[in-house]
């Protein structure tokens, strides 16, 4: 019998700490930079999970948002609060606490952030298509039903969770550690690749889509202006939202397109690249993405800025109006009733009768 190869065994039982050790990958941090990544970080985090919140209650809210644009962008507030509670995890989850986890542990965490990437991904492909589709028929929203936009959504999280899952259910290395990744140390570096070199992919066709958009708008409004009395209404035109999205696409090319790179080198096995040292900063710049979103949907249109803004107001109001419902219903403390129930004095007893006989 052929004696099998010691790394053959399977180590689902081993803690963290021993994938680490194999791999060579150096997770130590620094006890300034690690306070530093969790005070920044839970900031981000809280303003993720709020803001991405009154995204989603301003579309449910305002009835002008009822458009399978907004639905989806909707969609897309919910994957990035999903990213938010997935950062929350992370945060005090790194460091010396992940050598700590146990292989379920680590799945789980890096399973939260895979399917929130998956998430905005696919938002952001589906409403690059919806956006497309508008265009060339050149209206201000698509002609898509409810039903279909609800079979969008459900087929975007069918996907991410998949693709969060592939790992755990077996695109792993713990039964080969000659194929673990430095990053990750229970992936596989072909899992790695694939990842990293799909999602740059989803990056390039969509911004071929938006390549496309912009040159069918730009030559049709050429078309139309000479035609035109006055100026177009951009308001009445795709031109606005398409700006939106494309500010929203440039974010998130700007902050994840780094992280895969690194991700594709370490699934290269790049010896030189030094990628546990970026980690951490990466980590940073992908939660500033799940930052900015909310910011540049209520920055470029007028009417999510004015929701929010009633939103806050109807906070405010209904925070007052507990409290002074609270007051009003309060009983009297013990001492004010001590004194309202004490007998009057003589003297004013006497004030009393001088003013009835006057």
């Amino acid at each position: 019998m052929v004696p099998l190869p010691q790394n053959s065994s399977c180590h689902y039982n081993e803690s963290m700490s021993f994938f680490y050790n194999k791999n060579g990958g150096d997770d130590k941090w620094d006890s300034a930079q690690l306070i530093l990544v969790q005070v920044v970080g839970s900031l981000f985090c809280c303003f993720i999970l709020v803001s991405n919140a009154m995204v989603i209650a301003a579309v449910v809210t305002n009835k002008r948002f009822h458009y399978p644009f907004y639905y989806l962008l909707a969609n897309l507030a919910a994957s990035d609060f999903l990213a938010g509670i997935a950062y929350v995890y992370l945060m005090f989850n790194t460091g010396p606490v992940s050598r700590k986890l146990t292989v379920r542990g680590y799945f789980i965490r890096q399973g939260l952030l895979d399917i929130s990437l998956s998430a905005s991904l696919a938002n952001l492909l589906v409403i690059a298509l919806e956006r497309y589709i508008s265009v060339m028929n050149w209206k201000v929203h698509s002609n898509l039903t409810k039903r279909r936009v609800t079979l969008l959504i459900v087929l975007v999280w069918a996907i991410s969770i998949f693709m969060g899952a592939v790992p755990s259910l077996g695109w792993n290395c713990i039964c080969d550690l000659d194929r673990c990744s430095q990053l990750a140390p229970i992936f596989s570096r072909s899992y790695l690749i694939f990842w990293s070199v799909s999602n740059l992919v989803v990056f390039l066709v969509m911004v071929a889509i938006y390549m496309r958009i912009y040159t069918y708008v730009k030559k049709k409004t050429s078309v139309l202006m000479p035609h035109t009395s006055g100026s177009i209404n951009r308001k009445r035109t795709p031109i606005k939202l398409i700006k939106t999205v494309m500010v929203v696409l440039g974010a998130f090319v700007f902050c994840w397109t780094p992280g895969l790179v690194v991700l594709l080198l370490d699934g290269l096995n790049c010896q030189r690249c030094n990628v546990m040292k970026l980690k951490r900063w990466l980590l940073l710049l992908a939660v500033l993405n799940s930052v900015m979103n909310p910011c540049i949907y209520s920055y470029k249109d007028e009417e999510m800025w004015t929701t929010f803004k009633n939103l806050m107001r109807c906070i405010g109001n209904g925070t007052r109006r507990q409290r002074s419902t609270k007051a009003n219903s309060r009983p009297l403390s013990s001492g004010q009733d001590t004194v309202n129930s004490q007998p009057p004095s003589e003297e004013l007893k006497s004030d009393n009768q001088g003013i009835l006989k006057t």
